[in-house]
């Protein structure tokens, strides 16, 4: 009588599928942001900081202020400089959005489930990343919409108005790797918010936005030059309106590169520990 040795059987496992294709991850994430953008149109109330605020934000200063702050007291004069820098704050505050977003999906077991699926570990994060981007687009598209039936117009031409919009938007994908982070190493939601509104507020109102720099006290002129939402500020005014640029691009660019060189890994490193 022969015996016959048996080999067990090799399980494929839950994540096989995550190496079955090198790209596959890519796929996922676009996959899960249309998940994220389909979320929005559910709950439409939740773009009320992209679409109601940035209008009143633009209204109130233009017509409250503008006739003040502007050298000629019309408001038609200072429509030109705050626009360029409301966009600019109603993107960067946009991005709490995805820090806190994360941290609520996380509270409510959301990322468990997609720990069972075939897909890439990352795959969920940069979704979520992506979705919100829609979010910013918005609320850029917003703005500009209500800046133009104002009377703005670009000084320097479409193509580098467009441009200007380009940069803010990548400004904010690049800023938001900050508040994943927090949303990934924070307890609460309320407190990535706490913490956000902590560094924005002198970061976007400590800053050239409203006025120029050079009507500031001097100490605060010292801050303003090293903020990198001042210089966002001028390169978007320079695009947009004309002037120089290229300083405040590049630096501009220099601190997005630095801004997901330090934070993005923070963030998928934070990230692994929780799933």
């Amino acid at each position: 009588m022969s015996t016959v040795t048996l080999e067990p059987a090799t399980s494929p496992g839950p994540h096989a599928g995550r190496r079955s294709r090198p790209f596959a991850w890519v796929e996922q994430s676009l996959t899960l942001a249309w998940r994220n953008i389909v979320r929005i149109k559910q709950n439409p109330e939740a773009l009320a900081d992209v679409t109601f605020q940035p209008i009143i934000f633009l209204v109130l200063f233009v017509f409250v202020f503008g006739g003040a702050i502007s050298t000629t007291g019309r408001w038609q004069d200072y429509l030109p400089l705050v626009l360029p820098g409301i966009l600019v704050q109603s993107v960067v505050f946009s991005t709490m959005g995805t820090g806190v977003g994360l941290n609520d999906d996380f509270a409510k077991g959301v990322f468990d489930r997609f720990r069972s699926l075939p897909i890439a570990r990352v795959a969920p994060l940069i979704g979520a990343v992506l979705g919100d981007a829609v979010r910013y687009i918005l609320s850029i598209v917003i703005l500009m919409t209500s800046g133009l039936i104002l009377g703005f117009h670009f000084g320097d031409g479409v193509l580098n108005g467009l441009a200007a919009l380009l940069l803010i938007l990548g400004f904010a994908l690049s800023l938001c790797w900050i508040w994943v982070w927090l949303g990934l190493t924070m307890k609460t939601a309320q407190g990535v918010q706490g913490i956000a509104f902590l560094v924005m507020f002198p970061l976007t109102f400590g800053s050239n936005i409203f006025v120029k720099t050079d009507t500031l006290p001097g100490w605060l002129q010292s801050w303003v030059h090293v903020n990198p939402i001042a210089h966002l500020v001028d390169a978007m005014r320079g695009l947009m309106l004309g002037g120089p640029v290229q300083k405040p691009l590049l630096t501009t660019l220099a601190w997005m590169i630095g801004l997901v060189a330090v934070f993005a890994p923070l963030a998928i490193r934070a990230y692994r520990r929780r799933t």
